[in-house]
């Protein structure tokens, strides 16, 4: 379970990353609501200590319990899918009183290393249209009761993540070709049907986001584009090092006067845009970009492929999110309300993150170089015991 470690394997050059990037975080959600600062810094502390923990803590062990975490996780979103709390006609939430829990955040985390391990254990019959059904029908349980919340989103979200978790685990290419040219005709028709007023695949709130990108001149949608808009107008605004270093204090400030909702969490890369210019905006992002690329270092320093799937899985994750969250508020996608990882307000999607790091962060230990001075020193002790 807990194992030597040598520290010169420990990535901290990684924890030096997601330190500045969580800091980066606090000082904008301070900004966005001054009342949510405290919050924030309670939680990157905790994500911190769990990561810690997780680090050391031997990643093969706990995917020992791969089908626990399975059966917990369905039951954490049965538990919201039935008695969750409502905000925005979406029962995301669970409320314990003193904290709001969003099963979804950690669900992603689960799936991921449910699946490295999955992949693992059937390496040698992974192209099989038995293991390739069963994990579909896996995927498919998990992914229905987020979807039915509902949260389009982090569904779509996770059956990309888990397309990555596929590829990196062995799927051949032949089966990809094939998928491919099964899925690129059903996604055509899917959107040629969602754009209809009457259909009903998906919520006319989606189905107005949607339009609202494609017709952004149309006043039917007018209201669903003006965060956009606005989230655009603020990054404009902060020019080149943003309004706070340079000294500007303007009341007509699109955070400072509201006019961008949930400006602490969907739009805080607008926040950044404003305040900390275009500088500030290309920090975050070649912090996310450093982050993503440091768990792909780590995958192919793994061990096992458990391992790399599970770096690789993360580092999907951590990426889609910054990009979806990114172009959704420089206006290059439609309004979807995925925050950006380690920066927006969100206890529960911080903390997830951060065990998720954790294990990214063991796998690093584990890795292949430091695994072989194990082994050599073990035939070293047996040669001399001879």
């Amino acid at each position: 379970m807990i194992k030597q470690y040598k520290l010169r394997f420990y990535n901290f050059r990684l924890v030096l990353f997601l330190v500045a990037i969580s800091a980066i975080g606090i000082i904008l959600v301070g900004s966005a609501r001054d009342d949510l600062r405290s919050k924030q810094l309670i939680g990157v502390i905790m994500g911190l200590l769990i990561m810690t923990a997780l680090s050391l803590l031997d990643y093969s062990w706990i995917s020992n319990f791969q089908w626990i975490l399975y059966g917990v996780n369905i039951v954490l979103l049965l538990i919201v899918r039935l008695f969750g709390d409502s905000a925005n006609g979406a029962a995301r939430w669970i409320d314990f009183g003193f904290i709001r829990f969003q099963p979804t955040e950690l669900s992603k985390i689960i799936i991921i290393l449910f699946f490295a391990r999955f992949f693992m254990d059937h390496e040698e019959d992974l192209n099989t249209p038995k293991t390739l059904a069963k994990s579909v029908l896996l995927l498919a349980v998990p992914l229905f009761l987020i979807l039915e919340q509902p949260d389009l989103k982090n569904t779509l979200m996770m059956l990309a993540v888990f397309c990555i978790l596929i590829y990196i685990a062995g799927l051949r290419y032949k089966i990809i070709g094939g998928t491919v040219l099964i899925l690129v005709p059903l996604i055509i028709i899917f959107l040629s049907i969602v754009v209809q007023p009457d259909q009903k695949l998906i919520k006319d709130y989606q189905r107005d986001r949607i339009m609202s990108f494609l017709y952004p001149e149309n006043d039917e949608y007018s209201d669903d584009i003006q965060q956009q808009n606005n989230s655009q107008t603020a990054i404009a605004s902060g020019e080149l090092i943003g309004k706070r270093l340079s000294g500007s204090d303007e009341v007509t400030s699109v955070n400072k006067g509201n006019f961008v909702s949930e400006n602490q969490t969907d739009f805080i890369f607008a926040v950044a845009g404003e305040e900390y210019g275009f500088i500030g905006c290309v920090i975050i992002v070649l912090l996310l970009l450093a982050i993503a690329f440091e768990c792909i270092r780590m995958s192919l320093r793994a061990k096992d492929l458990s391992g790399k799937v599970l770096c690789c899985g993360i580092g999907g994750l951590i990426a889609l999110q910054s990009f979806i969250n990114i172009c959704v508020a420089t206006g290059l996608a439609p309004n979807t309300g995925t925050p950006l990882p380690f920066v927006s307000y969100g206890l529960t999607s911080l903390v997830s993150l951060y065990i998720g790091m954790g294990l990214v962060l063991n796998v690093g230990l584990q890795s292949s170089t430091y695994n072989k001075e194990i082994i050599q020193k073990e035939i070293d002790r047996r040669e001399d015991y001879l």
